[in-house]
Order: C-alpha cells, then sequence, then structure tokens
C-alpha cells in the first residue's frame, strides 16, 4: 500500500491525429491535432518501433508513416494495454490532416514540460517526502509558499480565504524539517528522479515505521 502512495508516476507527451474514435466523442475541438498523456506501457512499444534500427521510415512519417492502435484490455484488475501495436500498413496523411497542420501547426511539446524545480524547491520536495514518510501533518505556514494543496491560501491555510504570495525564498535559505506530504505528481517525480541515491534511506523509513507499528 505505501508502495502504491509513493511511487512515482511517469507520463509522456505525444500529438498526432485520432483517426477512429470508439469512444464516439460528443463534440471534437477546431484543431484536430491532439495532444496525448501517455503512460510508461503504451511509451514503451512505441518508442520500440522509433528506436528500430531496420525501419526504412519512421511511423511519423507524413508520407510512409503508420497508425498507432491503442488496444484496452485487463489485467489482475488492472488495466493492461500490451496489446497496442503499429499498424502493419502504411498511410500517407490525408488531405485534411495535411491542411490542419498548415493550419494550426504542431505543437512544441516543450512548452507542456513541466518547470523544472530550483535547488531550494528540490530541497524542500525531499523533506516534504520524508515527512510524510514519518506521518507528519502538514504545516501551511512553513510549506505553504512552495507547495500547497489546491484552493488552499499559502499565508492562512484557510480555503476560502485569499492572501498575497510570499516573496520567494533566497536559494541560500537554510529549509527547516517539513510537515507535509508532497502531493504534486511532477514535481514528486522531479525529486525522486534527483535523490536516487537515497532509495536504501527511504526503504528503511518505510520499514522503521512498519515495525513500530
Amino acid at each position: 500500500e505505501m508502495g502504491r502512495k509513493y511511487w512515482k508516476k511517469r507520463s509522456y507527451i505525444f500529438q498526432g491525429f485520432v483517426t477512429e474514435d470508439p469512444l464516439k466523442e460528443d463534440s471534437t475541438p477546431d484543431n484536430p491535432i491532439r495532444r496525448f498523456i501517455i503512460g510508461p506501457q503504451i511509451y514503451q512499444i512505441i518508442r520500440s518501433a522509433l528506436m528500430d534500427p531496420e525501419l526504412e521510415e519512421l511511423p511519423t512519417d507524413f508520407l510512409r508513416g503508420v497508425d498507432f492502435r491503442i488496444a484496452k484490455t485487463s489485467k489482475g484488475g488492472f488495466a493492461d494495454y500490451s496489446t497496442s501495436k503499429w499498424s502493419r500498413r502504411e498511410r500517407a496523411l490525408t488531405d485534411v490532416e495535411k491542411a490542419a497542420i498548415d493550419q494550426f501547426g504542431l505543437f512544441d511539446l516543450s512548452d507542456f514540460l513541466p518547470k523544472k524545480p530550483t535547488s531550494v524547491e528540490l530541497k524542500v520536495m525531499k523533506e516534504m517526502f520524508e515527512a510524510s514518510v514519518d506521518g507528519e501533518a502538514y504545516d501551511m505556514e512553513r510549506w505553504g509558499q512552495y507547495f500547497k494543496p489546491a484552493g488552499m491560501s499559502s499565508a492562512t491555510g484557510d480555503p476560502n480565504r485569499s492572501a498575497a504570495a510570499p516573496a520567494a525564498a533566497d536559494e541560500d535559505e537554510d529549509i527547516s524539517p517539513p510537515k507535509v506530504e508532497a502531493k504534486d505528481e511532477v514535481s514528486a517525480d522531479a525529486a525522486s528522479s534527483n535523490n536516487a541515491s537515497r532509495a536504501q534511506d527511504i526503504l528503511a523509513k518505510i520499514r522503521a515505521r512498519q515495525n513500530n507499528g
């Protein structure tokens, strides 16, 4: 249970057209070029094809590319996408799809990546995580200027009151121990990847807490 709670969640951003939709959307956007948030299972299938040195053309080629078909099944009570695959038949973009690219242009996907945390924010995230593992309570006054639950005021902790955001801390400022559970998936992921060497310490904390309980 604790592993599911704290395990970092990876996601990847792609763009493309929806060529077949069994869900039958009620309405479609004016710009048919969609952005997709893809999980690791589908990402690995996509990546293996893009990295295949024997391919003569990339699957994303406008003239000789292929469609990607997402298939969702269930395995062990969880969603399973392992049967998703690239089509074996080449398909050029249609005139409508080409016109959409000319009109709207492709997205610069780097614009949608999260802001990289500063050294202070990384330090805060690490200590927030450790406090959460230790079962400490949230402290808005101490950590609200960095991370806070949605809808809650930075200064008061009252979700119904607004307050001016405090000035950002200097990067050399000492960070006192936190009392908050990190909820921002992107930030938690950045902190986790930046502090991978501390995994054994984190596991030791979790085991010690379980033994004491």
